[in-house]
């Protein structure tokens, strides 16, 4: 199973216009659901006198986090069309927002599925997408003589120290990749450093 998945590193916009309606996309990378709400909020201030803020996101390494909103547009002319748009670019940890300003004629459903998916795909589009990296983090327990053993497992296995704190014993909170965590943590085990923790 792969430990790596691809988001978008920085926020990135599209626009679509079809019969006077406007519809103004905004991606931004989101890691929580918070950050989900942050940016929504921020759109609909900034955008107060729009008529639809419809959104779609994916969240999490294993994409099982994902939301669609129609915000008022016919079910399914909207949200889905976004998400759509974030799946076929096999991407996570995504927010997409689509801002509709009305133009007068109205589009039909099939005329909104086509220009939210558009616009969201413009926004994509634009956006630099990058690969990262499933860590998972661990603590360890071990005294000064297993120090020289620990750091060389950890730079074997190119982990990375959150945070250590070394008194009459060494604690050590680290991350590695998840395809090489419980070998990693097999390998403290059997050269008897404790692992205190599998956070």
């Amino acid at each position: 199973m792969s430990d790596t998945y691809l988001t978008i590193a920085a926020p990135s916009e599209g626009l679509y216009k079809e019969k006077g309606s406007k519809f103004l996309a905004f991606a931004y990378p989101a890691r929580t659901e918070d950050e989900v709400k942050d940016h929504l909020t921020q759109l609909r201030k900034t955008y107060f006198d729009a008529r639809h803020h419809c959104y779609a996101y994916i969240l999490g390494a294993d994409k099982t986090k994902y939301r669609a909103n129609d915000d008022g547009e016919p079910n399914h002319s909207a949200g889905d069309p976004i998400l759509g748009q974030i799946r076929s670019r096999n991407l996570t940890d995504v927010l997409v927002v689509v801002v509709r300003y009305f133009g007068g004629i109205k589009l039909g459903v099939s005329g909104l599925i086509q220009a939210y998916r558009t616009s969201a795909s413009e926004a994509l589009e634009t956006a630099q997408i990058i690969e990262k990296i499933v860590m998972m983090p661990f603590s360890i327990q071990f005294t000064y003589e297993q120090m020289n053993q620990v750091m060389k497992l950890l730079k074997d296995y190119d982990a990375e120290i959150l945070s250590q704190d070394f008194q009459l014993v060494c604690n050590l909170t680290a991350a590695v990749r998840k395809n090489h965590y419980t070998e990693l943590l097999g390998k403290f085990t059997f050269q008897q450093i404790e692992v205190l923790q599998e956070l």
